[in-house]
């Protein structure tokens, strides 16, 4: 019983890790333009992916902060900004004032611009060791960011004084889970007991994956082992209760599922 337990909580952590937070697309518009930004939490890699759209024929600033915070100063002052420049990591000095920074973003996607709008992927570590000069994600607690961004009136890649507030605007994004790659390929042949609770009979998803069943009590006293003839286990002969199923899969590997017996 202990090695099923113990089982169970890898499989838990393994999910668990393989885990990312999103804010899918937030759009950020001034006028007639508009900045897109999608944030993506990896626990597993400890990065964050910024994925940044804006108008091409003109430079524009994003910063992103706490819903404490939504202005353009004040701390943590990081700023992105796209110029003739191209991409960079920015530190807010003051109103209008943008000074260079450690450049913490690497590139996933180069700026590339169709139609008038420039696209680019950047990323980094979730936290780093610029302290205030940096927004500091956490995975765990991430929940929801509120962005600011500027889109200067004039067509101009040369960053100069954006005009003031007629320039610029506010939107916000919640974290939300998704799965990766790896998940979706998981959840192909992930084996699902229901109902759950049952009286009579349980179903299994994915039971043509399935080699055979092992039943066995809270207690890790074995029940009685199973071979599937069909998508379904009659449990009716079972003591109401809490009840594992140690499932091995043709493929070799093992998932345990936890039933409740009513």
């Amino acid at each position: 019983m202990k090695q099923i337990l113990s089982s169970l909580l890898l499989t838990v952590g393994f999910l668990a890790a393989s885990q990312q937070k999103s804010t899918g697309v937030m759009t950020c518009t001034v006028g007639a333009r508009s900045v897109t930004a999608n944030f993506t939490l990896n626990n597993t890699t400890n990065k964050v992916r910024l994925d940044l759209t804006g108008p091409a024929d003109r430079w524009f600033g994003y910063t992103f902060r706490s819903s404490g915070n939504s202005g353009m100063s004040g701390a943590p002052t990081e700023a992105l900004t796209y110029s003739n420049l191209g991409f960079n990591d920015m530190n807010l000095g003051g109103v209008g004032v943008y000074d260079s920074d450690t450049q913490d973003w690497t590139v996933v996607t180069a700026p590339s611009i169709s139609g008038g709008i420039v696209s680019m992927s950047y990323e980094r570590n979730l936290t780093t060791a610029d302290g205030a000069d940096d927004y500091q994600f956490n995975y765990a607690t991430a929940a929801g960011i509120t962005n600011k961004c500027v889109i200067t009136g004039s067509a101009s890649l040369t960053i100069a004084p954006h005009g003031g507030a007629a320039n610029t605007a506010v939107t916000s994004g919640t974290f939300t889970t998704v799965l990766g790659v790896n998940d979706i390929a998981s959840e192909g042949k992930k084996v699902v007991l229901y109902p759950n609770p049952a009286k009579e009979t349980v179903n299994i998803k994915n039971f043509d994956k399935i080699r055979s069943v092992d039943i066995y009590e809270s207690s890790g006293r074995k029940v009685r082992s199973v071979k599937l003839d069909g998508g379904n286990i009659s449990v009716a002969d079972l003591r109401s209760g809490s009840y594992y199923f140690e499932i091995t899969l043709k493929d070799g590997s093992l998932s345990y599922e936890k039933l409740i017996k009513e």
